[in-house]
């Protein structure tokens, strides 16, 4: 009697690896992604009321259908410096939990379809602070997958929301 191969059934692994979407845009030079299921809606930037003590990548807050909002400037919360603004700037609103936060970004380019065997873990040398959670190759570019909580400093609150 011959024992049988422990070979997973291909049907079984593919299965596992449907394609998802992922909302695309773009900040300092640089393509990031979020799990399009965590993005409710992208705008354009008219500006933001600034917030006295907030943290220095904090953009301020604007109103977005009827809801008031933080918006996060991404070159800044990466350590860039603020860009000028211009048309092609966009609010990215994502949900993290109840938390709804806006991210201010260069440009919101597309929204791809990448399976979980696309995306690969972060060099170690850029896996902290931990804003980046996996990277992809979409043609000759690199795209990388945020951490939502941690972008948007929910790690910080210590339960508050």
């Amino acid at each position: 009697m011959t024992t049988p191969t422990l070979v997973p059934d291909a049907a079984k692994l593919a299965e596992h690896d449907v394609p998802a979407l992922y909302v695309v845009f773009a900040a300092n030079g640089s393509d990031y992604a979020l799990p399009a299921e965590t993005v409710l809606q992208m705008e354009s930037f008219e500006g933001a009321t600034p917030v006295p003590g907030a943290p220095p990548f904090v953009a301020g807050v604007v109103q977005i259908r009827g809801r008031v909002l933080p918006v996060v400037d991404l070159r800044l919360r990466f350590g860039g410096t603020a860009g000028e603004r211009v048309l092609d700037n966009r609010i990215v609103v994502g949900q993290h939990g109840e938390r709804v936060v806006g991210l201010l970004v260069d440009s919101a380019r597309e929204v791809v379809k990448l399976r979980r065997s696309e995306l690969k873990p972060p060099p170690s040398i850029v896996a902290s602070p931990g804003y980046v959670r996996a990277v992809a190759q979409i043609g000759p570019r690199i795209v990388m997958l945020l951490d939502f909580a941690k972008v948007i400093g929910e790690e910080q609150l210590d339960g508050v929301v």
